[in-house]
């Protein structure tokens, strides 16, 4: 078995859609209507996004795309397959958002998640994120919890 590779993809690639399909039918399955945020493939497919695919064998064990908004980039779509979980997958994925962000000029990553999705929580916070209140447009919600990184305190780590 070969290692995992990055690339930077387009969310209309097969593997990529498919592994955004699992991810929309999950989150419906665990939270209501009004508190899903997730973007479309066409959406995350807009000029200011980068989505990143990582793949081994020419299989897609994640995704995550960073939508490059007004002083920080927001970390959308960050999806590892079930049987992709525990093997750095995660880890691939948030560095190159923050690689991202950082060649971007970006001075923050932001972003908003289910407030029961634990092992995400703890992704993001090895990662270096904090929790914080609502952004953009974002309303306070009971099931979303915030997040933020401090991008340009760490440049180079």
């Amino acid at each position: 078995m070969s290692d995992p590779v990055l690339r930077e993809a387009a969310p209309t690639e097969p593997g990529a859609r498919a592994l955004l399909a699992a991810s929309h039918a999950l989150m419906q399955q665990m939270f209501p209507a009004e508190s899903n945020h997730y973007l479309s493939v066409e959406a995350l497919a807009a000029p200011d996004v980068r989505f990143f695919l990582v793949e081994r064998d020419g299989v897609a064990l994640g995704c995550a795309a960073l939508a490059l908004r007004e002083g920080y980039g927001e970390v959308k779509s960050m999806f590892v397959a079930p049987e992709a979980r525990g093997s750095g997958t995660g880890r691939l994925l948030m560095l190159a958002l923050e690689d991202a962000a950082r060649a971007a000029g970006l001075p923050l990553m932001r972003l908003e998640t289910g407030d029961t999705l634990d092992a995400a929580h703890r992704l993001y916070a090895r990662h270096g994120f904090v929790t914080r209140g609502p952004f953009g447009d974002y309303s306070e919600d009971p099931r979303s919890v915030f997040m933020e990184k401090d991008v340009a305190a760490i440049a180079g780590s």
